[in-house]
């Protein structure tokens, strides 16, 4: 009896003691947590007063070097006022001995200077001269007199086209290009089949790769050289025999204004006479005149050029003959033809005549006149018709 009331005095005693002794620990915890923050806190106040001190040093010596570098400045800008000073000083001293030597120089040697300028011009020109001489092999010895009568030979086509003979010694073929856009090349054996009622079905069809634009063609040594359709300035190189194309070039300023008034659908015109190959257009730098162009075939490059004082208004063809260029003019209706403008690119002096040459017994325009070499006559088209011109010529004075 006495045990149980002593366990029951004590169990009170012990669970107040055990309460004491976790609230103890508690205590100790907390304190501990806060001991930690606390020393948190010092490192970071220490770190934070270590980058204030540095951030002081490195201000210190930036303000050092900024100081440093400005007062080189000054000195720098000292010196370059005293080498600007000397440099005008020296420009004075100059300007002062140009001016006592321009007034103490004879003005005699001013005129020999110009003298042996004039000298070395004239002797360049010379040699140009000579140079294209050599270049066109120039054995030309007549000149354009008269046009002596015509034929027509066939009326096939519209308005606008082109045939032709390549110009070659033992070339009798003759060729049809109906059209100012096409394709299609027709070929007869030579000119008594083109005649021929039915010679569209004697004819052999040669289609292009690439389609030509205006009438301005010409067929030389085998090849067909013409304008590409749909391009600025592109001449193309196509070997009828074997229906490939053998070459193109680009023939610089042309493509942008017609090589003639009165025939719009043609902006370069090809021709050839007793030197080879040429190409015929105008440009609106000039004032709208003819430029001439001698291109190298085998290589399809430009040889030389030359501005003409013919001009492209009123005109309706062209053509090159020993050198020179005839130009055809006729009034916008469509009356009688003739060759107002001569230009010989070897002999300017004798150029730019009126010679007054007409076309016979025609009333109409032409699509293109060209020049065979070969048999010494015109081969035109006028409103549908292939025309011959026999030409009268004299000697070159």
């Amino acid at each position: 009896m006495v045990g149980s009331q002593v366990n029951f005095l004590l169990i009170p005693s012990l669970m107040s003691i055990m309460a004491a002794a976790q609230y103890t620990m508690q205590d100790a915890a907390l304190l501990s947590y806060i001991d930690q923050r606390f020393l948190s806190l010092e490192r970071r106040l220490e770190k934070c007063n270590r980058d204030v001190l540095d951030y002081v040093e490195e201000f210190r010596d930036f303000s050092k070097e900024v100081l440093s570098r400005l007062a080189g400045l000054n000195s720098d800008k000292a010196e370059v006022n005293r080498e600007l000073e000397n440099l005008l000083t020296r420009m004075e001293h100059a300007q002062r001995d140009i001016d006592y030597f321009g007034s103490a120089t004879d003005s005699n040697a001013c005129v020999e200077v110009h003298e042996e300028l004039l000298k070395q011009q004239l002797l360049e020109e010379a040699e140009e001269k000579k140079r294209l001489k050599l270049m066109l092999n120039a054995s030309c010895d007549q000149v354009l007199a008269g046009i002596r009568s015509l034929k027509v030979v066939k009326k096939t086509g519209g308005k606008h086209g082109s045939w032709m003979k390549d110009p070659g010694k033992k070339h009798t073929k003759i060729y049809l290009l109906s059209g100012s856009v096409n394709n299609v090349i027709l070929e007869f054996a030579n000119i008594m089949t083109f005649m021929e009622n039915n010679q569209t079905l004697k004819a052999r069809r040669v289609p292009l790769p690439l389609p030509w634009q205006g009438t301005g063609h010409v067929i030389y040594q085998g090849f067909l050289f013409y304008h590409r359709y749909d391009s600025l300035n592109e001449i193309v190189k196509f070997n009828i025999q074997r229906r490939n194309v053998a070459g193109q070039m680009l023939l610089p300023g042309a493509g942008r204004i017609p090589a003639y008034q009165l025939s719009p659908q043609t902006k370069i015109d090809l021709a050839v006479d007793e030197q080879g190959l040429w190409a015929l257009h105008a440009e609106p730098e000039i004032g709208g005149n003819i430029v001439i162009t001698k291109i190298d075939p085998a290589a399809m490059a430009v040889e030389h050029s030359w501005d003409s004082p013919c001009s492209s208004k009123d005109a309706e063809a062209a053509f090159m003959a020993c050198n020179t260029l005839h130009v055809v003019y006729n009034s916008p209706s469509g009356g009688s033809s003739r060759i107002q403008c001569v230009y010989d690119v070897l002999d300017a002096l004798s150029s730019f005549t009126n010679p007054g040459l007409h076309f016979p017994k025609r009333q109409g325009g032409h699509s293109i006149v060209h020049y065979n070499p070969k048999e010494k006559q015109l081969f035109a088209w006028g409103d549908g018709s292939q025309i011959i011109y026999k030409l009268h010529t004299e000697q070159k004075v």
